[in-house]
């Protein structure tokens, strides 16, 4: 195996203005409007299959990488003029961590996973989840998306949201939660302390800007944007 990987791809002071990066992972991927907006002006890395979404979105990435255990044999002649960073499968990381640490290397605040949390591989889906998770405690925003799904980390603070009107969300606790206000939708809590494992807060409505608070715990918010609700 290759190991201590991590140790080899150090994170660098970051930049006093923030640099956008899309990281293209090989989940489904549903292209949207919203989705074409989001990444327009990203830098983008891919990571080994997750090059096979960079034609539907009209974009070349500046860096490839991983195994490519998982990218056929046409994709690899297509995309031959692109510097790629190379790993034996065997390896302490996927594919998907490596190219994320080589954003936050290239001094990445704000990154867009696409890709990311749907296919064939939950675990895989679950993994991006967890490293979002340590990104948000290290500063960093990471969205999560399908296209047609956002996946946002929350933790203790103050979180602000531009989902469409009428678009339905789920914010799901991933910890005990306590003090969660919820303004801006249709159903809202103010200083709601919530257990793991509660669905209280399943399938709600975002109405007019969407504002979430919690003063102790994690979870996350999973949006839907083009699934609008009409009453």
């Amino acid at each position: 195996m290759i190991k201590n990987i991590s140790s080899r791809i150090k994170v660098l002071p970051h930049t006093n203005n923030p640099i956008d990066f899309a990281v293209l992972l090989n989940g489904d991927l549903q292209i949207t409007d919203r989705l074409l907006r989001i990444i327009k002006d990203c830098r983008i890395i891919a990571s080994d299959g997750g090059i096979a979404h960079a034609d539907k979105l009209k974009v070349v990435p500046e860096l490839w990488i991983g195994d490519f255990d998982s990218t056929d044999h046409t994709l690899l002649q297509q995309w031959s003029s692109i510097k790629r960073i190379s790993y034996l499968p065997n390896k302490d990381m996927s594919d998907g961590e490596i190219a994320i640490h080589k954003a936050l290397q290239l001094g990445a605040k704000n990154i867009i996973l696409v890709g990311a949390i749907s296919g064939q591989r939950f675990d895989y889906a679950l993994q991006h989840i967890t490293l979002a998770i340590y990104c948000k405690k290290q500063n960093i925003n990471v969205v999560l998306t399908s296209g047609i799904e956002e996946c946002f980390v929350l933790i203790p603070g103050k979180h602000y949201f531009d989902f469409p009107k009428n678009s339905i969300f789920s914010i799901v606790a991933l910890s005990d939660i306590k003090n969660l206000t919820i303004t801006g939708a249709k159903y809202t809590l103010s200083n709601y302390s919530m257990s793991l494992g509660s669905s209280r807060t399943c399938s709600n409505v975002a109405k007019d800007k969407l504002t979430i608070v919690l003063d102790h715990g994690s979870a996350i918010i999973i949006s839907r944007p083009y699934d609008l609700q009409r009453f």
